[in-house]
């Protein structure tokens, strides 16, 4: 399946990050409408993904400006393929142009393992978020300064 991964504003895509989040976090998940959709929408950076074929949605995420991911989401017929790891990557990217050291996300606790392979750790306890148990994870952004080694065969 061909698949464009953008990087958009909340106002020029609007209704395409909603089309995707409505059907993953409110119909199957059961989130109320109206957390999740809140005031840090029009302030994160958002990932798009499209279906090339059909042109339509299917998965998002978004990262604030303090490194917090979330709102990462894959429609169900998507789910086995790459693009969540394609998501995380360009969120992680968009972190680093922004010169952050670390991301965080409260992940579901059905999601942990994922963000473990995803070079994320554990942090704290798991607590209460929205009526679901969350898990906080980190990922520090460390960038390798390859003059610090010397190289040889």
């Amino acid at each position: 399946m061909p698949y464009r991964v953008n990087v958009v504003n909340w106002q020029q895509a609007k209704s395409q990050l909603k089309s995707v989040r409505e059907k993953v976090f409110v119909c199957e998940r059961r989130i109320p409408y109206e957390v999740e959709f809140d005031r840090n929408d029009r302030r994160a950076h958002h990932v798009l993904v499209v279906d090339e074929d059909s042109k339509e949605p299917v998965a998002t995420g978004r990262i604030t400006n303090q490194g917090e991911l979330s709102r990462i989401c894959v429609v169900i017929s998507k789910r086995k393929s790459p693009i969540g790891k394609q998501v995380i990557d360009t969120l992680l990217d968009i972190a680093r142009k922004n010169n952050l050291k670390e991301v965080y996300i409260n992940s579901s606790l059905d999601a942990v393992d994922y963000f473990l392979k995803h070079n994320f750790r554990t942090q704290g306890s798991v607590f209460m978020e929205a009526g679901l148990p969350r898990q906080r994870m980190v990922c520090p952004l460390q960038k390798i300064d390859f003059k610090r080694f010397y190289l040889s065969h």
